[in-house]
């Protein structure tokens, strides 16, 4: 599943970003604010404008506002429980 699938309120890793569907400065940009494979993400809230943009991110103590097309980029595997949210978050860290 790509992140911008991803419901509200649901946590889940990302296993691959598709670097070669973003431009280099997003891209840098991203691997900067940690939006990279093994973060641990939730989907706060969604945009209401048509496309659904911007998504906003939890990741760690932030709240990132990622375009859809950038979220499309990344493959996830959503985490069932909010102990295996914080297992996950403290092994990312690592």
């Amino acid at each position: 599943m790509t992140l911008d699938l991803l419901p509200v309120g649901q946590s889940a890793r990302i296993v691959a970003v598709d670097w070669a569907r973003l431009v280099d400065e997003e891209a840098q940009r991203l691997r900067s604010l940690g939006l990279e494979p093994g973060a641990v993400v939730a989907v706060a809230h969604r945009g209401v404008f048509a496309g659904k943009d911007p998504i906003a991110l939890s990741i760690g103590r932030m709240t990132v506002a990622l375009r859809r097309v950038h979220a499309m980029a990344m493959t996830v595997e959503p985490i069932a429980e909010a102990a295996d949210f914080t297992e996950a978050f403290a092994v990312a860290a690592e």
